[in-house]
């Protein structure tokens, strides 16, 4: 099929809930895709964090064709041998003890309110109370869109969950004010994505840490988008060497398979009990062993180290751009989680780049946002590099 023929039966017949580019990508390898006609791209997005090891992988390739062999599916009621070899990886790489599968961020997201929610319950101190911060994202589920503070994402589906309060990102002060008897959980990002790639001030996750800890409340990190090396560490939270009692993951997990993952303290875990929560779906066996695949690779000697030092060199780039144009106003992140702010709508510049045949996208109106896979080099930050100024010069930025 040639791209006019897969828009047609789009329109057709998929509900538009993504406002999608005239774009019909069919084929991927590494950092580069091909679209129906043939035409190559750099994938500096890698399908919004996801493929942080590229498209097609041949480590996560082989893994999904042996298990497809083997096992595809069976419920949660059995144990799971793939599933349980990932959870115990996810244990040996972080602070968690037990873990819950799922399909997606917001899943995962979702399923951290409802745990918060019983935790305290079943203690028989109920504190239904969560805080999350403004312009966060933690997903697009009733739970999970209600703990998201960005008001354009809720009209038309109040009213929201009760007991939700959003604070400014990066404020103790007003975190602090916000803590009453009645709050249960905070959720923060440890790095904010789709609010525009905001990377917290020192001191800032481990404050909330101790504020946290001080109050009795429970501490969860949305790790969805800035964890799995993403950011120049396995999860975020480690540049502040903060731990939470809560982490969600998914969009890396599983290199484009879906799955989601919420991982918690031994004590945590005793909010949820057999019939509290469950997922049809949940680390079954493709899906878990395709994120324990993604896992083994993500945690091989030198792999996030390598990424780190070409988001850095990507970093520097981006910064010398800037020093050339007005119209950035600042560039920030870390590792290969990058979001450059302009004093205008970046939509034309991202629509030039894809002419350009470079993907990225954005973090809200202004900032252009750049997720490549965790396997670029500095060649291809070049050409990426490139493109941005041919770009920036052609619209007169």
């Amino acid at each position: 099929m040639n791209t006019e023929e897969i828009t047609q039966l789009n329109e057709q017949h998929v509900i538009n809930t993504y406002g999608q580019r005239k774009l019909a990508l069919v084929r991927g390898e590494g950092a580069r895709v091909w679209d129906a006609e043939g035409r190559e791209y750099l994938d500096f997005f890698a399908g919004i964090a996801v493929c942080n090891l590229g498209h097609c992988h041949p480590t996560v390739t082989e893994a999904i064709c042996r298990q497809a062999q083997t096992l595809v599916h069976i419920s949660n009621l059995y144990y799971i041998e793939p599933q349980v070899k990932l959870a115990a990886l996810l244990s040996h790489h972080s602070f968690a003890d037990k873990w819950f599968f799922c399909n997606s961020g917001t899943e995962a997201n979702e399923a951290a309110i409802k745990l918060a929610r019983r935790y305290w319950s079943v203690k028989g101190t109920p504190k239904p109370e969560i805080i999350t911060a403004e312009h966060s994202f933690h997903g697009r589920t009733l739970g999970a869109l209600s703990a998201t503070g960005q008001p354009k994402y809720h009209q038309g589906f109040e009213p929201l969950l009760p007991d939700m309060k959003y604070v400014p990102y990066n404020d103790l002060q007003a975190l602090e004010a916000a803590i009453t008897d009645r709050t249960g959980m905070v959720l923060l990002e440890p790095i904010q994505g789709e609010g525009g790639v905001r990377v917290p001030d020192p001191g800032y996750l481990a404050g909330v840490r101790n504020l946290c800890t001080e109050k009795n409340v429970l501490l969860a990190f949305d790790e969805v988008q800035a964890g799995l090396g993403r950011t120049g560490k396995l999860f975020a939270q480690e540049h502040e060497q903060v731990t939470p009692d809560i982490m969600t993951l998914a969009k890396g997990l599983g290199n484009g398979v879906p799955i989601g993952a919420l991982g918690c303290t031994n004590a945590v875990a005793e909010g949820f009990a057999p019939g509290a929560h469950a997922c049809t779906f949940g680390g079954n066996p493709l899906s878990a062993a395709a994120a324990l695949a993604t896992m083994e690779v993500l945690t091989s000697p030198g792999f996030i180290e390598a990424a780190a030092e070409t988001g850095a060199y990507f970093l520097g780039m981006l910064a010398a751009v800037a020093g050339d144009h007005a119209a950035i106003r600042q560039v920030r992140g870390r590792g290969l989680m990058l979001g450059v702010e302009f004093d205008r709508p970046v939509a034309p510049l991202i629509e030039a780049l894809l002419d350009a045949g470079i993907i990225c996208g954005p973090a809200g109106p202004n900032v252009l946002r750049f997720l490549p896979p965790l396997i670029v080099e500095k060649p291809a930050v070049d050409c990426v590099i490139a493109a941005l100024e041919a770009c920036l010069e052609e619209l007169g930025w």
